[in-house]
């Protein structure tokens, strides 16, 4: 095998369908590697698969490892409505139906399978690999791990804000009415699910230019999100699993993705000096995506 970095490798479309609806996907395959295993990939809070994805991809891609990177329903370029509609069963069903398509593709090793996931899709990564125990190995950086201590680190005031619209939504939501709406990011004058004075610049900072993602979601999730709890099944993953926390993240507590590395049996924690937006680029980007590499090739490419 060459040295990391490398491979060229091409990309191609490779979409699948999650409880009858279409989702789009990615697949990155390097070039003069027979049947290469895979890491299956998608994006956190509200956003989309290319808000700072493509690079991790590019760069596992260039490894040696095929990569295949998705977008939920009602998402990026994946159909559905209500558009950046936020659930997390949602979201494990496609996680679910993304690996099945995986395990169906030639030309990639497919009992080589490790998950990658971002703040949201952190914890779905952690839940996934509870559930299925055929995966390899797991990547979770700046992971949301607990709905409980997510809450009190977000405080009493912002529960207060956020329960009038979640109640708003659910109201439209029984009367079979379109989904009331909140902004996904704003600044910490004004609500948002993500308003924290770190927030509106480290998540602009990720959206590609001439984007058409609109800075929305429904306001639902406001209470769905608080019986996420994948720290509570971090104990049941096999496989090898890399957890990368901000010691200063302002949305996550830093000691609950600490518990639930410490739960997972092959865990490993490492730790930034940052907040939660901080590790997708610059300098942490460049040594975080390093660290992951070699875990993964480490993992995935041994007997």
């Amino acid at each position: 095998m060459k040295k990391a970095s490398q491979y060229k490798f091409s990309k191609t479309a490779s979409d699948f369908t999650s409880k009858k609806i279409r989702c789009s996907g990615e697949l990155y395959l390097p070039q003069d590697i027979q049947n290469p295993p895979v890491v299956v990939m998608a994006h956190g809070f509200g956003a989309e698969s290319t808000f700072g994805l493509p690079a991790y991809a590019e760069t596992f891609a260039s490894s040696g490892l095929a990569v295949y990177l998705f977008d939920y329903r009602c998402f990026g370029t994946s159909d559905g409505e209500p558009r950046n509609y936020v659930d997390q069963g949602r979201h494990l069903q496609d996680w679910k139906s993304a690996i099945a398509h995986v395990r169906s593709l030639p030309d990639i090793n497919t009992n080589k399978i490790a998950l990658w996931g971002s703040s949201f899709s952190g914890g779905h990564v952690i839940v996934t690999a509870a559930r299925d125990h055929d995966i390899s190995a797991i990547v979770s950086q700046v992971p949301f791990v607990d709905a409980i201590s997510t809450t009190f680190k977000l405080g009493f005031k912002y529960l207060m804000q956020a329960t009038p619209h979640a109640i708003r939504d659910l109201s439209r939501l029984l009367t079979f009415r379109s989904p009331y709406y909140v902004k996904v990011i704003s600044q910490p004058d004004e609500f948002a699910i993500m308003n924290t004075p770190e927030s509106y610049p480290g998540y602009s900072s990720l959206i590609p230019k001439g984007s058409k993602w609109e800075n929305k979601c429904p306001a639902r999730i406001l209470l769905r999100f608080g019986t996420y709890r994948p720290i509570a099944v971090a104990d049941k993953i096999r496989c090898p699993a890399l957890i990368m926390l901000g010691e200063k993240d302002s949305l996550l507590d830093a000691r609950a993705v600490e518990k639930t590395a410490k739960k997972i049996p092959k865990g490993e924690l490492v730790k930034y000096p940052f907040g939660h937006f901080d590790i997708y680029t610059g300098n942490a980007f460049k040594e975080a995506v390093k660290r992951q590499t070699e875990f993964l090739l480490a993992h995935l490419t041994t007997e």
